[in-house]
């Protein structure tokens, strides 16, 4: 009772592994929340000259721009000052930070020294769950044998050996969507999945908790996607091995077509969309952050004796999310009927902005031919005399903004973060 006692008493500590993209905008968020008291971020290695050369990675964003301008406004000063060069000692704006610059592989990183029982992996190196601790290639398990209490990693899980199934310690969790399922008790490793798996969860489940909208036949989606660190400035030699070589052309001046695997990690956030067929792809385009999903859909509809009636249209939809910006105090969905373009919405905080104006649906119907519906009963195929049915569908089409860097991913998981750590005490 002791130990607990001194657990709950101990200020918030957060452990960042990574200053990439997503690991250093997590420190922005967090220093700009002052949840966590302290934060210890683990580089791994040297940087520049010296930590002066790591502070002005921290302060510095060229897409964001100055983190105290971010923060205050266009008139504030730096916030970011060197306390102790040797140790590598920050203070950013009040709150201490300390970088590590020796250790690579998890298992190395001393976070049972520093307090952090909430650490962020943001490398995207070590996505396998079922890979031991001890790796000598470094394990995402390793953090919690330096002292971890519970991982968050900034990746979809990908199990690589085929025979292994995900361990009951490791759970994939949205904010917003499915976070709730946290067991303190059991979730060691959490998968805060991928930025278009988070837009597009908050886009599909105000239509699954609506009656009208709950009924989807289909649906697949396209993001168009800015660039990101595993593209090439320039065109470059893909690894040995390497599948998709589109991602070594110049990102600079060309729209490149690759995969994602958004759907499947939707599946594991909301199951139910496991029954539909469910289909998503990723268009690449030269822009910094800011990307948009296009979500198509089929509902099945409504007919009555004077054929389909049309319950489901552009303005049912928009109103559901309209009511769900509306009932949501977090605000994660926002609904706008301005005529936005990407940069209007760079920062905002949402997990996804739907463009109502764009959104539209069309009502039509699908001819199934009977004869071909495996297992049905010769007495049901009688009933169709033409061997045809005739089935009322709706399909819309509905786009939904999200700032895959900032505003969408790296703050829903650092709530996500905050969230665990008051449930783990």
């Amino acid at each position: 009772m002791a130990k607990i006692q001194i657990m709950e008493n101990r200020p918030p500590v957060l452990g960042i592994n990574s200053l990439g993209r997503i690991g250093k905008l997590s420190l922005w968020h967090h220093i700009g929340r002052k949840y966590f008291k302290e934060i210890i971020v683990n580089l791994g290695r040297e940087a520049g000259t010296g930590l002066d050369a790591i502070a002005q990675v921290i302060e510095k964003d060229a897409t964001y721009g100055l983190l105290h301008r971010f923060l205050y406004g266009m008139k504030a000063e730096s916030i970011v000052k060197i306390t102790d060069e040797k140790k590598g000692k920050m203070l950013i704006d009040g709150i201490p930070v300390m970088v590590l610059r020796e250790a690579r592989n998890p298992a190395d990183i001393p976070w049972r020294q520093y307090g952090a029982d909430i650490v962020l992996d943001c490398t995207g190196k070590f996505k396998d769950p079922t890979v031991a601790s001890d790796n000598k290639n470094g394990s995402i398990r390793g953090h919690l044998h330096g002292g971890a209490r519970v991982v968050i990693n900034s990746s979809p899980f990908k199990i690589k050996n085929k025979a292994f199934s995900m361990p009951d310690d490791a759970v994939t969790l949205i904010y917003g969507i499915n976070h709730t399922a946290f067991d303190r008790k059991k979730h060691l490793l959490i998968s805060a999945a991928s930025c278009t798996t988070t837009g597009l969860a908050h886009m599909i489940k105000p239509l699954l908790e609506n009656e009208e909208t709950s009924n989807i036949l289909t649906a697949s989606m396209s993001t168009i996607h800015a660039v990101t660190n595993s593209q090439s400035v320039l065109d470059s030699v893909p690894k040995a091995g390497e599948k998709d070589l589109r991602k070594n052309r110049s990102i600079l001046n060309n729209i490149i077509l690759t995969s994602t695997n958004a759907a499947k990690a939707l599946a594991e956030v909301i199951p139910e969309v496991k029954n539909i067929g469910f289909m998503a792809d990723s268009i690449r385009i030269p822009t910094n952050t800011l990307s948009l999903i296009v979500l198509n859909i089929t509902f099945q509809t409504r007919t009555n004796k004077r054929g389909v009636e049309n319950t489901i249209n552009t303005k049912m939809v928009n109103d559901i999310y309209r009511k769900a910006d509306e009932n949501n105090p977090e605000r994660l969905i926002r609904f706008t009927m301005e005529q936005n373009i990407s940069t209007d919405l760079i920062g905002v905080d949402a997990a996804v902005i739907i463009e109502g104006q764009f959104n539209h649906t069309r009502t039509a119907f699908i001819n199934l031919d009977i004869p071909h519906i495996p297992n049905l009963p010769a007495e049901v195929i009688k009933v169709f005399p033409e061997n045809v049915m005739k089935v009322p569908v709706v399909h819309a089409k509905i786009f939904g903004w999200y700032d895959n860097e900032f505003g969408s991913y790296t703050n829903r998981m650092g709530d996500l973060a905050v969230y665990i750590h008051k449930n783990i005490l």
